[in-house]
């Protein structure tokens, strides 16, 4: 690949990116083909095929799953009825919403909010697919009572309101790209003075584990900026806006990750807190690489409302 032809994929997806944020902040809106494409500058037939190249999936395709998704996040952690979901995101009526949610978990809106096992884990209608058994209850209460002891030794959990924090990001889909994309950032961050022994890097999740499949998963590769910069490329600016979060400091492994999110969302709703609409994301503090113990020091970071 020719050096103009890097410089216009990283075009591509920057644009991208544009299309990314605009989707969720309009996913209750009417999202046309020549509306979106409008949004990265792109003719609706161009758009198509780059958006398809990019994410694998078409806009549509994209659009519905990331509805039902929703949906599904709604269902979770807030008291809505799936009539009231079918509304917001543009189903015809809740008879229509509930074959498309069926089609994609295997069932009813209803009956995935009232399934107890594994909510607080990865959602078991994505694994009921390949087969694996449901847990049982007793397993179940089992499994929740040795997670709260394990996140009651291993983690310090406190409520902060944080000050708002500005981001230079690169975006990666599925967590197999996440290394690439924080190569990426630090090679574009580096010329720049932007990073030394303070920078802390940051990873964003714009969907969940729990609701969508790890390989659609989109997370934004982030270091935080303690000035103004211009960016160029793959290179994107965001930010995380003021507000109340759970902070659940960790040291942990990387095969304890999953575990540390899953406890401490459970411990947000043992507690009767509610997960704002917006973000939830790490900050690490060490390169595990550099540890004794090769641990991460980390805290994750979920917004309430």
């Amino acid at each position: 690949m020719t050096v103009k032809d890097k410089e216009i994929q990283a075009d591509y997806k920057n644009r991208i990116n544009r299309v990314f944020e605009f989707i969720d902040q309009n996913l209750e809106s009417d999202l046309s083909l020549d509306a979106v494409s409008e949004i990265a500058f792109f003719s609706s037939f161009h758009f198509h095929r780059v958006f398809k190249f990019i994410t694998e999936e078409t806009l549509h395709e994209y659009i519905k799953r990331r509805r039902i998704e929703k949906s599904a996040s709604d269902l979770l952690h807030k008291n809505i009825t799936a009539t009231e979901i079918a509304h917001k995101y543009g189903f015809s009526d809740n008879s229509s919403y509930s074959r498309a949610f069926k089609k994609y978990y295997g069932v009813s809106p209803t009956e995935f909010k009232n399934q107890n096992p594994n909510r607080f884990s990865k959602i078991r209608q994505l694994k009921s697919k390949n087969g694996q058994d449901y847990p049982d209850y007793e397993k179940y209460i089992c499994f929740i009572n040795n997670l709260k002891n394990w996140i009651k030794m291993n983690a310090k959990i406190e409520i902060k309101e944080m000050s708002k924090m500005d981001l230079a990001y690169v975006s990666s889909i599925g967590p197999h790209n996440l290394e690439k994309s924080y190569g990426k950032l630090m090679q574009w961050a580096a010329p720049k003075g932007l990073m030394n022994d303070q920078t802390k890097m940051i990873t964003v999740y714009h969907d969940s584990f729990k609701v969508t499949e790890a390989s659609k998963v989109r997370m934004s590769a982030s270091i935080l900026l303690d000035k103004a910069v211009e960016t160029n490329g793959e290179i994107g600016l965001a930010t995380i806006e003021t507000g109340k979060f759970i902070v659940g400091s960790f040291e942990i492994g990387l095969n304890e990750f999953e575990k540390s999110w899953t406890g401490l969302f459970l411990w947000m709703n043992e507690n009767g807190y509610k997960k704002a609409d917006r973000a939830p994301f790490e900050i690490y503090y060490n390169n595990f690489k550099e540890h004794p113990e090769r641990k991460a020091i980390v805290d994750f970071c979920i917004p309430i409302e």
